[in-house]
């Protein structure tokens, strides 16, 4: 088998450059904020034309992590999926963004937080405009591998079920990153997990039982079960490994720990709910029968 016959294997013809992008951006990020980010007393002595370009790059690396996945994602689906996933793009900006604008202003569901203006441009001067942009491009991978698991048709909701929880296992090392590690937002109260209150975890579920909800209502099946499965993941594992870093050189010991768990989890949960899925099938094949 030639290179590029194997290459089309592993990837499902998904070409997987664009991953390397990212993963490239990806450990230049948290090399940066390793060295500097987590430690800016190394920031000393640096010259003033330094200490500005790390002032800009701290904003630089934050958007520009966010828009390249949103590139890399999209780039790919155009290539695989055509234009087919642009109305689920649509509604999964949309109902993020709500969610997010209920967040911001009132506190559901994720409790009271706020967005630093590092991230600007904002809707409404609140939610940054590439955050509804990361819900959708995690949503899809969370939803392309529950499919891969639960392909049977009668397995709308348990994929909708178990998409969420992959969602929201990416929170565990999100927040932290981005809240204590860093202060791209802050929470106007205090919770038990690096400052996080647990009703985010609640939010954060119930935001992805609506967007997987809509996957499933806009018939997203037809384009996403022809993504390859090995590419959705190492995407998902991009992300992944930013907030997880970033947490590990902050000192956040716990963050890896409890992703992986819920990682787990949600290998354990889908495991149980094929068996479910399983037991449902050969019930109604007797009935019939």
């Amino acid at each position: 088998m030639n290179p590029a016959d194997q290459n089309r294997q592993l990837w499902g013809n998904g070409h997987p450059y664009g991953l390397w992008l990212l993963f490239a951006f990806t450990a230049v990020s948290v090399l940066g904020f390793a060295v500097f980010g987590a430690h800016p007393e190394n920031l000393q002595g640096l010259s003033p034309a330094a200490i500005s370009i790390y002032i800009v790059s701290f904003r630089f690396f934050a958007l520009g992590q966010v828009f390249l996945a949103g590139a890399v994602m999209i780039a790919f689906l155009v290539r695989k999926a055509g234009w087919s996933w642009i109305p689920a793009f649509v509604a999964l900006y949309a109902i993020s963004l709500t969610s997010e604008l209920m967040g911001t202003g009132y506190g559901i569901p994720f409790g009271a937080y706020s967005y630093s203006a590092v991230l600007k441009p904002m809707w409404l001067g609140r939610v940054p405009v590439g955050i509804p942009l990361s819900w959708f491009y995690m949503a899809v991978p969370a939803y392309a591998v529950s499919l891969n698991l639960l392909p049977e048709k009668g397995s709308a909701i348990r994929r909708v079920v178990l998409a969420s929880f992959f969602l929201m296992a990416w929170d565990l090392a999100l927040d932290p990153a981005m809240s204590k590690a860093t202060r791209y937002w802050e929470w106007g109260e205090t919770g038990p997990y690096y400052g996080m209150p647990l009703l985010n975890l609640f939010g954060w579920y119930v935001t992805g039982v609506a967007l997987m909800s809509a996957l499933v209502a806009l018939r997203a099946d037809s384009w996403i079960s022809r993504l390859s499965v090995r590419w959705m993941l190492g995407f998902y594992a991009a992300n992944v490994m930013l907030a997880v870093g970033m947490s590990v050189a902050a000192g956040l010991w716990l963050v890896p720990v409890l992703t992986v768990g819920a990682l787990a989890a949600s290998v354990i949960l889908a495991a149980v709910l094929a068996a479910q899925a399983s037991a449902a099938r050969t019930a109604a094949f007797r009935f019939t029968a």
